[in-house]
């Protein structure tokens, strides 16, 4: 039987999966993939393997965390009975938050899990889901080695004063500072990033641009700055999510609309960003299609947003040789991408329109000074590989 890696990116109302088979090495793409959605309501698997598409409604009951288990439980057994000839090898994880202790993938057992749990109030949107994620693996797969691979991790080689907050030096020693997050993401392009550009260890701006959005400076392909900083809120506008917000609007809110912490944080987690703004949708293909006014200044927001926190990063790394755009809108919301790059000539940027509508991997003209991509990113298969290097498969 061949073996094979199986990755999990557990959220809230869902699970991304991938099955990566080892035949002599890790394959380069999933055998199987997709993920289980509306757990906690009308939960269904969606999936493509080489027979095509599948769908599969499921009837779960219980709450979020039993409705979880439910869920993994039916994955790996849809998964045995369909796909056959495998050995299951090793299953990697998504985990937002690394904290301080963690700067590298690393084997998870139980200890190791109630390290981690210190870190839930840190990304509570993901830590606690990443984490019943590997308990339910645990219990339904006792035997069968897990692996945490960090987001937070790729950004451990920025400057101190990169990760540094203007706070007391003794809230600092507690490990208030920037983290970063998208990491996976961020590595997998550096790694496939010499394949599309010889400029490719210079320097470099990458823009994952999804419901969760982020942006990355790298330098040699390593990371020296991120807009996202000690949670996943900061920086970019994102689909429900604030972004960078003057924290005397929180101080405002508390003194003056009576909001503690549980308000706050479903305000700034939940009913802001392309949401908040829009009052339509957090979906940018929504909004793109919409007449609305609302619709129109929700994008221009988001833009202006991703325009403006790009020169910071670029003024962190001495300019910009190369930018990258990846993700759900970096890779198909070719508008997103026009609006950005028509605003960076300043910068020697040049797009080429036909390019980007066509959504072809290089976007810039062969004039431009800076090499505009767009780059599929691949978390799941990073995940597969630092299992399979960890525990040498």
């Amino acid at each position: 039987m061949s073996r094979a890696i199986l990755t999990i990116n557990a959220g809230s109302s869902s699970i991304k999966f991938a099955l990566f088979e080892l035949n002599g090495g890790l394959s380069e793409t999933a055998t199987v993939s997709g993920q289980i959605d509306g757990i906690g309501a009308e939960a269904r698997l969606v999936a493509r393997d080489p027979a095509g598409k599948h769908e599969v409604a499921l009837h779960l009951a219980g709450g979020q965390e039993a409705q979880h288990q439910a869920s993994l439980n039916f994955l790996l057994k849809w998964l045995q009975e369909t796909q056959k000839g495998w050995n299951l090898a090793a299953v990697g994880h998504r985990v937002v938050h690394g904290g301080e202790l963690f700067s590298a993938p690393i084997a998870v057992d139980r200890e190791i899990v109630h390290k981690l749990e210190r870190f839930i109030n840190l990304a509570p949107l993901h830590q606690p889901h990443n984490l019943n994620g590997i308990k339910a693996i645990a219990q339904l797969l006792p035997a069968v080695p897990q692996v945490a691979c960090f987001d937070t991790a790729f950004h451990r080689t920025n400057p101190p004063v990169a990760q540094a907050f203007a706070i007391p030096r003794a809230l600092s020693a507690e490990g208030i500072k920037r983290y970063g997050f998208h990491g996976l993401s961020y590595e997998y392009i550096a790694r496939v990033l010499p394949g599309h550009t010889p400029r490719a260890n210079g320097r470099v701006i990458v823009a994952h641009l999804g419901n969760g959005s982020s942006m990355c400076a790298m330098l040699e392909r390593r990371s020296l700055a991120s807009t996202m900083g000690f949670t996943a809120i900061d920086g970019l506008m994102m689909g429900t999510r604030t972004g960078a917000i003057d924290p005397g609007v929180l101080l405002y809110l508390m003194d003056n609309k009576g909001m503690g912490s549980p308000e706050l944080t479903r305000m700034l987690y939940k009913e802001s960003g392309l949401l908040g703004v829009s009052g339509i949708s957090q979906d940018m293909r929504t909004l793109l299609a919409s007449s609305a006014p609302e619709a129109e200044e929700a994008i221009d927001l988001y833009c202006f947003r991703i325009v403006r926190e790009l020169g910071s990063l670029a003024a962190a790394v001495g300019g910009l040789d190369v930018l990258v755009f990846t993700g759900g809108i970096g890779e198909h919301a070719a508008e997103i991408r026009r609006r950005v790059c028509t605003r960076l000539a300043w910068l020697g940027a040049t797009l080429d329109d036909a390019a980007n509508a066509a959504d072809r991997l290089r976007i810039s003209t062969s004039e431009s000074g800076v090499d505009l991509l767009v780059i599929p990113t691949n978390e799941e298969w990073m995940i597969a590989h630092h299992a399979q290097y960890l525990l040498a498969l």
